[in-house]
């Protein structure tokens, strides 16, 4: 039997309209410029991987309504996030918790890198790359954050960084999690839930913890991270594969339901519209609390939204992250070479 070269991408049609801040570019440019800055060992490998990532304009398709000084921090968390996630790739599990210790000793001391964590952790004498560029970011964000949106995004990026060690513990024992356990570990393993608390200040609104604790709310937070996920695993499956790596939904459908790569992938995208269904539906029976609350709601909303349509405009036609050129021709995905990859312990 030959073996595949492609696969067709899912038609998923997002309801939601793609809008662009209007200084986009010219934030998005400042904050790669701040990040390049930021590194003692920039190659220009890492530099192409950075100007073809693009990850200020996702920003400007997420956070369009966003004062120019209040995008350029979040471009800048952005950049900081997909520079998080492919550092983990390449750490064994013991390496991803001490670079859990060093982020999260940022966000809770922004102001002093401290060496020795209230639990007794000893962090390196000299403060890692990693630990400045999120003290620089967090510290700038802060200062007009509301408290309790403050309390949820370090809660959300410990939980997010507690995701990726279960990654690489996956990784270095050779196991997969079923799709039933894979989904809740998916949520925080995609890092949109600090991304969403970004919404609200963004907008410079702080929901209640009453609003936030909602079901409703919560179903629509579930379903924009669900779609925004499933999404990701097709479009991120090349260039995983390539590398070896299988901590992917589109593997654990296939090796699930015992379907080939194609029915996977039409699996995972009628997920998709199955989700956004549900959005929806959520969307129309939502309680009202007052006019000042129903009004940050519907904000809070449209940024879920904006993320949903924004993120996948973005995966498909702007960034290079998932479909290096030439891979992705009318809907088709040309399949990279596998190259080895050995499991860090």
């Amino acid at each position: 039997m030959p073996t595949r070269t492609s696969f067709l991408l899912p038609q998923i049609g997002c309801p939601f309209t793609v809008s662009y801040h209007p200084n986009g570019d010219a934030v998005a440019a400042a904050s790669d410029k701040w990040f390049e800055g930021g590194s003692y060992h920039f190659t220009e490998a890492k530099r192409r991987r950075l100007y073809g990532l693009k990850a200020g304009q996702l920003t400007a398709y997420c956070y369009n309504d966003a004062d120019d000084n209040r995008l350029r921090v979040v471009c800048d968390f952005m950049n900081i996030l997909f520079h998080l996630d492919d550092l983990s790739d390449n750490l064994s599990t013991r390496d991803t918790v001490a670079f859990s210790d060093v982020v999260m000793n940022a966000l809770t001391s922004p102001h002093a890198y401290r060496i020795i964590l209230p639990s007794g952790t000893k962090l390196p004498e000299a403060e890692p790359e990693a630990s400045r560029i999120v003290r620089d970011f967090w510290g700038r964000c802060i200062t007009d954050m509301a408290p309790s949106v403050q309390a949820r995004f370090c809660e959300n990026m410990n939980a997010f960084l507690k995701s990726l060690e279960a990654e690489s513990k996956s990784r270095s024992d050779d196991s997969l999690p079923s799709i039933a356990e894979f989904m809740p570990l998916r949520r925080d393993n995609s890092g949109c839930r600090p991304c969403f608390d970004l919404l609200e200040y963004s907008c410079g609104i702080e929901l209640p913890d009453f609003v936030m604790d909602d079901p409703s709310i919560t179903l629509l937070s579930d379903c924009a991270n669900d779609f925004i996920a499933l999404t990701n695993d097709i479009f991120s499956y090349n260039v995983e594969q390539s590398r070896g790596d299988t901590y992917n939904l589109v593997v654990m459908v296939m090796k699930s339901f015992k379907l080939d790569l194609q029915g996977a992938v039409h699996h995972i995208g009628n997920k998709c519209r199955e989700t956004l269904e549900l959005f929806q539906a959520t969307k129309a029976s939502l309680p009202s609390w007052n006019v000042e609350v129903d009004k940050d709601v519907a904000l809070y909303i449209k940024g879920l939204e904006d993320w949903m349509s924004g993120s996948l405009h973005w995966s498909l036609f702007v960034s290079e992250r998932y479909f290096p050129p030439s891979t992705l021709k009318d809907g088709v995905v040309t399949l990279l070479p596998q190259r080895a990859r050995s499991n860090a312990a």
